[in-house]
């Protein structure tokens, strides 16, 4: 199976790697992607690749990764925004509905109530907040995580992702927990949105020769974020936790087998599961 190997390469790099490969007479091909080079070889000879071009960085360090940037945009989105001006409709139309209570008890993550088949709930208590300042906490996390998240994999995929990662962290956390508890807000789901972003950067820094160890900065990096944002007074830092889990697995996922943005018809697929998905949650189908 062909895979990529090197992204983001200058043309300058791209060309001294394949004269290094051509040495040895391994067969690869040049990519390029906008204004980046990608190499690409049959995952047979990946290893052997990948130690030639780490040996002959350290011999020519002119040419090395290290000049590669980190991050890469595919796609501009503000979707973001569409996100948090939900959330904030949602929490007008409960505040307005003068029975906030009865709707956090029919609607949020209890557990017991969850672990009885009302899955429902592990989505429609992504959308409910006890107030306007945890309201705006998760409207900038999900402004600023699930926007970049968006950037990396397109707007649908993105979007069905976060949920996913929402659900799996209600749905775990009501497993541990079992009875007796109840959950809301939209702050598994951004923490979610993290790991996704942690997962991807792992996935691409940990390919690098000599950045082995530096690839899970991002990971420690997630864990920072969620000790110093996710572990206050009146979080749930457990639902945050396996937010944050879920993340990195469906990221790694995602990254490992899909890589980069879906074909638009695609992207249009995972927008509309992601809003039925929405719409059947609040009718209480599923």
């Amino acid at each position: 199976m062909i895979e990529v190997l090197y992204e983001n390469l200058t043309q300058e790099q791209a060309d001294a790697y394949g004269l290094v490969l051509d040495a040895y007479d391994l067969p690869y091909s040049l990519k390029r992607s906008g204004s980046d080079w990608e190499i690409w070889a049959d995952e047979e000879i990946r290893d052997r690749a990948l130690d030639l071009i780490a040996q002959y960085i350290e011999e020519n360090p002119k040419v090395s990764m290290l000049d590669v940037p980190e991050t890469e945009i595919h796609q501009k989105t503000f979707t973001g925004i569409w996100a948090c001006l939900i959330l904030l409709a949602c929490q007008i139309r409960v505040d307005m509905s003068g029975h906030v209570d009865r709707i956090f008890r029919e609607y949020g993550a209890s557990s017991r109530d969850i672990l009885n088949g009302e899955l429902y709930r592990t989505v429609t208590s992504l959308m409910l907040h006890s107030g306007y300042p945890h309201l705006v906490g998760n409207m900038a996390g999900i402004a600023i995580f699930g926007t970049a998240v968006c950037n990396i994999t397109g707007s649908g995929a993105g979007w069905l992702m976060i949920l996913l990662t929402g659900i799996l962290g209600n749905l775990a956390n009501a497993v541990l927990f079992r009875y007796g508890y109840i959950s809301i807000g939209a702050s598994t789901a951004v923490f979610g949105a993290v790991g996704i972003l942690a997962a991807y950067q792992l996935y691409r820094k940990i390919k690098i020769p000599g950045q082995k160890m530096k690839a899970w900065l991002p990971i420690a990096g997630g864990l920072a974020l969620l000790a110093f944002l996710g572990s206050g007074e009146h979080s749930d830092l457990t639902a945050h936790l396996f937010g944050f889990i879920a993340g990195i697995c469906i990221g790694l996922l995602y990254t490992m087998f899909l890589r980069g943005i879906l074909e638009k018809r695609h992207q249009i697929y995972c927008m509309v599961a992601t809003i039925i998905t929405l719409v059947l949650s609040w009718a209480k189908v599923i």
